[in-house]
């Protein structure tokens, strides 16, 4: 614990500067890669066998895991609070396009989400799964193995249905959305540590 009234010295402020270092880790001799834009929190983890894109964004208790099959995160994407991603050994990577917004606390294991989705808060998105590209899972959706989402779909419930396109105005949202979370992470990139 940090006495915040003593003042500072350098092994206390090398102590807080380490906390305020996301932890990102190698797994089996794989190091996840990140693009420089990117912001990863602090109290995020990233293991393994990941690739990070452009003005993405992994935001606090976020566990991005890929220790037994790759992941993939593409340019512009943003991972929110409290997310869970992982793989399926040997089968199932998962791969999540350019333009994604994944909202929190969100599990994805071993799917597939193309580019310019939206997946709601609380989702679960399980093995095999293909989401198509301009799509939205509504919250609380739960996508059981191996379904095959349409593009620009609306999904809702558990097990999750396609109720409908997408409109003009879902699209839209979904492209708000992802640039909303470019303009965060700049910003946070730009706080002082």
């Amino acid at each position: 614990m940090v006495n915040q009234n003593s003042g500072s010295n350098s092994a206390t402020k090398g102590l807080i500067e380490l906390a305020r270092q996301p932890d990102i880790r190698p797994y089996r001799g794989k190091r996840p890669q990140i693009a420089a834009s990117a912001y990863i929190d602090p109290a995020a983890v990233i293991i393994g066998d990941v690739v990070i894109g452009e003005d993405s964004s992994v935001w606090p208790c976020s566990v991005v895991r890929g220790d037994v099959h790759y992941i993939r995160i593409g340019a512009r994407t943003n991972i929110q609070d409290g997310c869970v991603l992982h793989v399926m050994r040997d089968e199932y990577p998962l791969i999540l396009g350019d333009d994604v917004t994944v909202g929190h606390s969100v599990t994805l294991h071993g799917c597939t989400i193309e580019s310019r989705c939206l997946i709601g808060m609380g989702a679960v998105i399980l093995n095999g799964v293909t989401i198509g590209a301009g799509s939205i899972v509504a919250a609380g959706t739960l996508i059981t193995e191996r379904t095959a989402i349409p593009a620009g779909s609306l999904v809702m419930g558990s097990p999750g249905k396609v109720k409908r396109a997408l409109t003009e105005i879902d699209k839209a949202s979904i492209d708000a959305y992802a640039k909303r979370y470019v303009e965060y992470k700049n910003i946070y990139r730009a706080e002082p540590t």
